[in-house]
């Protein structure tokens, strides 16, 4: 930075310096372009270029009809073959690139008459092992952002351009005091970081496949245990990332709290989310598998988060429902402590039925329904007598509350059905008895009344 010069301000004369050694660097390769040679290279790869556009054209055809004969192959190595007759072109010419150069080696004693066959050939072929390497990303926009920034760095390398590149991205930097950021610093923070971060990621995954299968651990401990690493290994790679590229970590002390002001101002919500799940999978209320009913919302926990519990319902609705409403309102756990869930079904029968037979046959057509449990056997009772039937109440249990209540129910209400036909017990239903009445005597006030005649004396 020139003296004199406010900071804060792009540093013009190392920046304009940057430039100038680029450009020189650039002209000087331009230049070994022009000799008769490498004019000759060229022509060769062009060539090279279109034979291998025409072989593709040859082969794919034959190639994609021969892939979908493999129906039987595994997928993995379905999208290993497809993924070789998309990059075929590229392939076949890595192949006529190198066995040009053998064959021009074999024939001429001078390198350079085969410099820049070489060299385009080991662009093309760092090219292609990126291409491949990157398909284990599955983000798309993250798997084509890495995917291009890898091929600009092998062709700067393998072109010696990559210390003047990196000098001219030096250059353009940011001064404040003792404080100076560089574009060359920021990239290498993102890539550094970005590789810190995908350790971390895979780490966390193999941790949580680990412990998911430690069955001595309890459901929600599991949860809670996999969410601590994956949050100390993510800001451990955040951190250390920034630290490896040189930035000043102190200087984060302002920008926290900032942040914190910020959190007890417009995120309030977000942060008591946030502890409430921390306080559900402590306390160990709720766990993944239980089946939970919050107000209208009946169904079993699919997964704890960060911010929400996803609650799936048997209609295939899945509701995310915040941490706070778990813990500030009532929430009926239907298998808190075990998997039991005791239902009631209310029916009635005649009062000319037998009671003793009513219930015998009611517990027993319970018992042969499906999913009913036989170790907490049924129960019947009489509650009431109502104005046209004896009421009753069966009581049963079941053990797998997430296959649903409702069919349930309706196999033991079609399972009561059968048996009170098979055993000539009515069900009732209200009876209402009309009578229609004839012409009525209007009376003698009534203007259609007949006169009375007189009785006689």
């Amino acid at each position: 930075m020139r003296k004199g010069r406010p900071d804060g301000m792009l540093q013009l004369t190392p920046l304009m310096s940057s430039v100038q050694d680029l450009l020189a660097e650039l002209q000087a390769y331009g230049m070994t372009l022009l000799r008769p040679t490498q004019f000759l290279q060229l022509g060769m790869l062009v060539g090279l270029g279109v034979v291998a556009q025409l072989l593709k054209m040859l082969l794919a055809p034959r190639l994609y009809d021969w892939l979908r004969a493999r129906e039987g192959w595994p997928k993995w190595r379905l999208r290993m073959a497809l993924l070789v007759l998309q990059r075929l072109r590229s392939i076949l010419f890595v192949l006529l690139a190198w066995t040009t150069y053998g064959v021009i080696a074999q024939t001429t004693p001078f390198p350079s008459r085969r410099y820049l066959i070489g060299i385009i050939a080991t662009i093309a072929t760092a090219i292609l092992v990126v291409s491949f390497a990157t398909r284990a990303i599955r983000n798309p926009a993250l798997r084509r952002l890495v995917t291009w920034g890898a091929w600009i760095y092998v062709t700067l390398h393998f072109l010696g351009l990559l210390e003047p590149f990196s000098d001219f991205l030096d250059g353009v930097a940011i001064s404040s005091g003792d404080f100076r950021l560089s574009a060359l610093s920021v990239i290498k923070a993102l890539v550094v970081t970005g590789v810190l971060v995908a350790g971390a990621r895979l780490l966390a995954q193999t941790a949580e496949t680990r412990i998911g299968k430690a069955q001595d651990i309890s459901p929600s401990m599991r949860v809670l245990a996999v969410k601590i690493l994956q949050v100390g290994l993510y800001g451990a790679a955040f951190f250390i990332g920034l630290k490896a590229v040189g930035f000043d970590l102190t200087g984060l002390a302002f920008l926290s709290g900032a942040v914190g002001v910020g959190l007890g101002f417009g995120l309030q919500k977000v942060v008591s989310n946030l502890v409430s799940g921390v306080i559900i999978l402590l306390d160990k209320s709720v766990k993944p598998g239980d089946v939970i009913s919050l107000g209208d919302t009946f169904g079993w926990i699919h997964a704890l988060g960060a911010r929400y519990v996803s609650v799936v319902t048997r209609d295939g609705k899945e509701y995310l429902i915040p941490n706070e409403d778990l813990i500030t309102g009532q929430v009926v756990n239907w298998s808190h402590s075990n998997e039991f869930v005791r239902l009631d079904i209310h029916f009635g029968a005649s009062y000319h039925d037998d009671p003793h037979k009513v219930r015998e046959l009611a517990i027993a057509a319970c018992q042969d329904a499906p999913r009913v449990l036989k170790t907490r056997p049924p129960v019947c009772h009489i509650v009431g007598f109502g104005d046209s039937s004896v009421d009753y109440i069966l009581r049963f249990w079941i053990s797998d509350p997430t296959a649903g209540l409702t069919n349930v129910r309706g196999a033991v209400f079609l399972a009561l059905w059968d048996a009170f036909k098979a055993g000539g017990i009515s069900l009732p239903f209200p009876q209402r008895e009309v009578r229609i009445l004839g012409d009525r005597d209007p009376g003698p006030m009534h203007p259609a009344a007949p006169e009375k005649e007189p009785k006689p004396e």
